[in-house]
């Protein structure tokens, strides 16, 4: 027998097998040991047939999708939901309302408020008797921390959790078997957590060279960065798979105040306007949350009902109305400044400031149904949702500027009606603590 005939089929392996087991070696590493294992199987003499040329192609296959499944679920580019059943301690995995309220009357609840049993209890209790049907939960706030556990590799390998919330299936099943319907409120550009983990994506100042800061100490995300519009969307899903009704967005603009003119972005080429921006940012939130019948609301400042330019932060109230099934303007009274309509305290007169502003805001929106009801949607309208936004105003119930009694909000309440919003609206308290007289006993 010659030399060459007396090769072993260990020499078969090393000759035939080395470059796709290396391939698979780069590719998945942890398990290099077991396929190298199966690859002599298929390689050694007996076996080099058609049927295991086949099973090694299907196996290499099965390897390069699972990889690719797992990268993209831990990006947080695709998620997994499974309602219908039970999560870990057995709560049934929440659905959303299925009859949700024509007009919602909600009232505020931080994450730490939802978390707490005895605060819970009494928000529920208050809903319950008066006639509110709705409650906004901080789901991410000013902190930037997420306020529960959530099953996105994305957030979990940022450590933006700090779970304030230790149940959410089990306060989600709650709520609405009380009909109770519930917004996840979430705070996106001004994020201390992620500008701290990722400063990278954080606004920076110029002067020092570190991550700038507004008036409160707080960081802000540039709002251009398509890392941070991921980032948001993902939460935003999340909340949406654990049975919320509607995702409310709050600070969708650019910094207000602190020395903005130190301010250096590192995505944002400060030569497109940033209304452009945030408008991006609108149909961004909208043509990946909407058409999975989502439901999405919007925080503007009060002055984007009346000021036509986009108050320097990038948010104009048309821009809002084409991409959100709501459009809700914080018309807190103390927030405006001392001489509008005319009045030194605008605080000691909410009709008056509300009526006004929303009026403006029913005027601008009926602007954009008429322009829709003229011409064709896709003239007019940017999204394939030719429905204009719907109003709901937030409204004060804290002592800013006047004393917030029950003769107070019920004038706020009054000049929503008046202005002709009948979609209802959002009573804020940062303690939530609620004034029970301003509130009409409803049965329900």
């Amino acid at each position: 027998m010659s030399i060459k005939s007396k090769r072993s089929s260990s020499d078969l392996f090393r000759r035939r097998a080395s470059p796709p087991g290396d391939a698979l070696l780069f590719l998945n590493k942890p398990i290099c040991y077991f396929e190298v294992s199966i690859l002599k199987f298929f390689y050694s003499p007996l076996f080099m047939n058609k049927t295991a040329k086949f099973l090694l192609i299907f196996f290499i296959l099965v390897s390069v999708a699972s990889a690719a499944v797992l990268y993209f679920w831990s990006s947080g580019y695709i998620n997994f939901s499974f309602k219908g059943k039970t999560d870990r301690s057995g709560e049934p995995l929440p659905e959303k309302l299925k009859n949700p309220p024509a007009a919602v009357k909600a009232v505020y609840a931080t994450s730490w408020s939802a978390g707490n049993e005895a605060k819970i209890n009494y928000l529920v209790d208050l809903i319950k008797k008066t006639e509110l049907n709705a409650i906004i939960i901080d789901i991410k706030d000013y902190s930037g921390y997420i306020a529960f556990e959530t099953n996105s590799p994305l957030i979990g390998s940022i450590g933006s959790e700090k779970v304030q919330i230790p149940n959410l299936n089990k306060l989600i099943n709650k709520l609405h078997k009380e009909n109770i319907y519930i917004i996840a409120r979430i705070t996106v550009f001004q994020d201390p957590v992620l500008a701290e983990k990722r400063p990278e994506l954080a606004i920076k100042n110029k002067k020092t060279g570190k991550i700038w800061k507004d008036r409160k100490g707080l960081a802000w995300l540039d709002p251009a960065s398509p890392e941070v519009w991921n980032y948001i969307l993902t939460l935003a899903k999340e909340a949406d798979s654990r049975g919320f009704d509607e995702l409310n967005f709050d600070y969708i603009r650019f910094p207000s105040d602190g020395s903005m003119e130190d301010m250096v972005f590192p995505f944002y080429d400060e030569k497109k306007p940033m209304v452009g921006i945030i408008k991006e940012f609108f149909q961004y939130l909208s043509s990946n949350l909407r058409p999975g019948g989502v439901k999405i609301s919007a925080d503007l400042f009060g002055l984007s009902t009346i000021n036509k330019d986009d108050l320097g932060i990038g948010q104009v109230i048309e821009d809002a109305a084409f991409y959100f099934d709501f459009v809700c303007p914080m018309v807190y009274p103390s927030h405006y400044a001392s001489g509008f309509l005319g009045y030194q305290n605008p605080a000691a007169y909410p009709y008056e400031v509300i009526k006004y502003s929303m009026e403006n805001a029913v005027k601008r929106l009926a602007a954009l149904n008429l322009a829709q009801a003229a011409t064709s949607s896709a003239v007019v309208s940017p999204t394939p949702f030719p429905k204009i936004a719907q109003l709901r105003p937030w409204l004060q119930d804290f002592d800013l500027g006047a004393d917030y009694n029950e003769k107070m909000v019920r004038l706020e309440k009054q000049a929503v009606i008046d202005a002709g919003v009948s979609n209802g609206w959002i009573l804020w308290d940062p303690k939530n603590i609620y004034t029970v007289a301003a509130l009409d006993l409803e049965q329900k």
